[in-house]
């Protein structure tokens, strides 16, 4: 697996690039879209501690490398990706810590974001497995790992615990380099149903 550096991918008018303090205002405008510290199920900081979220992003290369999720029209930052417990040994890596404004959630945004870092992960970086978790109770957030064309690996029980003090059951899905050309057409065909004109 080649090395994961920091790296701008963009598509269909939405851009990643590699997350740093001076997008600290607009992620904070875009958790308040919505107000989605407030969901149990996420790990959407408070507006008061945007900058220390980015920094714990930061400290953890190179082990995440983290993304604003850039508007492209408006160079509104709309969310949070990343790619993170990066083993290269593997050729493994995950992608998380994703969440976006309230307002572009259901749209293309997500589908382009993975459609990106997919195709980064599998045909430039090289990885044999890339991977996806998720709270046990996110219903969302899995039917949305599972319509990319995930397959659910299994449940680690009693594995996180959440911001409330509850410990989370999370569950487990991959996508593995031979699926990825499958699954590079099912997001193609989503995006050309669902990007805007």
């Amino acid at each position: 697996m080649n090395d994961v550096v920091p790296i701008t991918l963009a598509a269909n008018g939405v851009r990643l690039e590699p997350l740093e303090p001076r997008h600290e205002a607009g992620l904070r405008a875009a958790a308040c879209d919505g107000q989605l510290w407030q969901l149990r199920v996420t790990s959407v900081p408070e507006p008061d501690n945007v900058a220390a979220y980015i920094a714990a992003g930061l400290e953890m290369r190179p082990g995440r490398l983290a993304f604003a999720v850039i508007d492209a029209a408006s160079e509104t930052v709309i969310g949070t990706t990343s790619y993170h417990d990066i083993v290269p040994a593997l050729d493994r890596l995950e992608i998380g810590y994703t969440w976006y404004a309230r307002s572009r959630q259901r749209s293309h945004v997500n589908t382009t974001c993975k459609r990106l870092l997919l195709a980064h992960a599998f045909d430039t970086l090289g990885c044999a497995v890339v991977g996806f978790r998720t709270d046990n109770f996110n219903h969302a957030s899995q039917r949305a790992i599972e319509r990319l064309g995930a397959k659910r690996d299994g449940v680690l029980r009693h594995h996180a615990r959440r911001r409330d003090g509850t410990v989370r059951d999370t569950v487990i899905y991959s996508i593995v380099r031979g699926e990825w050309p499958e699954v590079r057409a099912q997001l193609d065909y989503l995006l050309a149903k669902e990007r805007p004109c």
